[in-house]
């Protein structure tokens, strides 16, 4: 059956319907570009520009348009969605061309839609055909445009082949998104599994960033890593995605800052094309966001964030994100889009300890093929706890010092080189400190920290503010013992030793040392 005036006045008012019910964005984005092909044995065919937006009118869309179709003709029983790339039976084709023959022209200026085709921030023109010399999509192996043939997206206008000097093409059609393969975040090579030092503060994070990288199926999703800076979350991201590609080159994995999806997600609504946006973003196998609470605060970006998420986790894809706290404790980030974060699995990259940092140096000294006395890298294990960064920036110093000096390395030259930053990260917290903190942790008196009461409830604490204040300050073990109520020096050591051994035999006793040391050295 060909397609008469008559079908064509029905879609119009059905789309003034759904205009009116979905309202003036939701209809611009996803019901505007489509169009009515033909009616055949009680069904209409509807033609989409993608198969992404083919798969959301189908999900979101096709019941109403059905029902209000058959408010509109009863001869309507159901209705298919096409892509327009792809290849209609033959009566289609020439139902189309009798549309186009049988409609006036349009005035001067506007395409057939009624769009101003002279806009360059119009509605997105179909993609013209590249300029000599560059390839197009379809002549493009999979692994060279970074989509299989049947999932290229229809309009994504790259830097390779306008010279993406400018936001506009030669041809006048807006540049709204990037290639994938220059969208996505360059990796740095030094970042690896097997370059990464693993440490009981991230033995989670790393386990867990393994199993997803060598899973054939999705397993945790999303994966939320978290920790503070330079700890090494940027590090592991990385590892992930260069895991990833090595066991399946041809898995589409997009990784890049949250900041870059905000700026890409300005341009599409910028240049009025969202739906470009949502093709390269829905349309990949691993999407890895690095330090999202960029976004806190930011709701336009969460809301088109939010959407991405659920629609690349219900198409089983993998998510895989870093931020700098939990999903829980994001501020100005909204409660639906925490809950969504914190879905999969949530691994904590705690501060490092003395022996991870030692571990790392000796790696770091390893690579760099340095000789370094172990007095030395003690010392800076020691004296170092801010972060990963920070620790082996130091190590790069002083190894450039020894090589550029030509002096051999020491502690004396080590102190000498590091001055401003040993003197930055000196602890300057106090035994009174630490017993105020660990009195309020266990909810006891600071008076008890120096009376003579051996209650568990009470000596306990006290051998850990004992401990702690061996650990963090420079105080020798008279001073400490005289501050804790007159006691011998002997009873310092004894609390230091009881202590260590709790925490080897006892996790959760473990934890809570920890927790007390890093709330003091914050």
């Amino acid at each position: 059956m060909s397609v008469g005036v008559s079908l064509d006045q029905q879609w119009a008012r059905i789309r003034g319907r759904l205009k009116e019910e979905v309202g003036e964005i939701a209809y611009r984005s996803w019901l505007q570009p489509l169009s009515v092909a033909s009616l055949i044995g009680g069904e209409v065919c509807i033609v989409v520009p993608t198969r992404f937006m083919r798969d959301w009118v189908l999900t979101h869309y096709a019941d109403r348009i059905r029902a209000l179709w058959s408010g509109e003709n009863p001869e309507v029983q159901s209705i298919d969605v096409i892509v327009a790339s792809t290849s209609p039976p033959a009566a289609l084709v020439a139902d189309n061309d009798d549309i186009d023959d049988d409609r006036p022209a349009p005035p001067r200026g506007f395409d057939s839609r009624g769009f101003d085709s002279r806009a360059a921030d119009s509605r997105p023109a179909p993609r013209p055909a590249p300029p000599p010399g560059a390839q197009s999509w379809s002549s493009m192996r999979p692994s060279e445009s970074g989509f299989s043939g049947d999932q290229a997206p229809s309009t994504v206008y790259t830097s390779a082949s306008y010279g993406g000097a400018s936001d506009e093409s030669p041809t006048g059609v807006p540049a709204i998104l990037e290639d994938r393969s220059d969208l996505s975040a360059a990796l740095d090579p030094r970042f690896t599994f097997e370059n990464f030092v693993v440490g009981k503060p991230n033995e989670l994070a790393h386990a867990a960033a393994r199993r997803v990288a060598d899973a054939t199926t999705v397993t945790f999703n999303p994966l939320f890593l978290y920790g503070g800076v330079g700890l090494g979350k940027t590090h592991l991201m990385h590892a992930l995605a260069w895991q990833i590609r090595k066991n399946d080159p041809n898995r589409k994995v997009l990784y890049l800052s949250a900041e870059k999806f905000m700026y890409q997600f300005i341009r599409a609504l910028r240049f009025k094309d969202t739906m470009a946006f949502k093709q390269q973003f829905r349309s990949v196998d691993v999407l890895m966001i690095d330090d999202v609470q960029f976004i806190s605060g930011k709701d336009s970006t969460q809301e088109e964030f939010f959407h991405t998420f659920n629609a690349l986790v219900d198409q089983n894809r993998q998510v895989i994100i870093s931020a700098d706290k939990s999903p829980s404790d994001l501020e100005g980030m909204e409660e639906r889009l925490r809950s969504r974060l914190g879905w999969g699995l949530v691994a904590d990259i705690h501060p490092t300890t003395y022996e991870l940092r030692l571990g790392i140096l000796q790696a770091k000294a390893d690579a760099l093929q340095a000789s370094i006395p172990m007095k030395v890298l003690e010392f800076l294990a020691h004296k170092i706890t801010s972060n990963v960064r920070e620790l082996e920036g130091a190590l790069n110093r002083i190894v450039a010092h020894a090589e550029l000096v030509g002096r051999s390395i020491s502690l004396e030259t080590t102190q000498e080189v590091l001055h401003d930053l040993l003197r930055a990260n000196d602890r300057r917290v106090t035994i009174d400190e630490i017993q105020k903190r660990v009195a309020e942790h266990y909810n006891i008196r600071v008076a008890d920290m120096h009376s003579a009461r051996r209650a568990r409830a009470v000596a306990r604490p006290r051998q850990i503010a004992m401990y702690l204040a061996k650990q963090l300050t420079a105080r020798s073990l008279p001073e400490i013992g005289r501050k804790f109520g007159g006691r011998d020096h002997t009873t310092v050591m004894h609390a230091v030793k009881k202590v260590d051994e709790l925490r080897a035999t006892d996790p959760s006793f473990a934890e809570d040392v920890e927790l007390l040391r890093r709330m003091l050295e914050s």
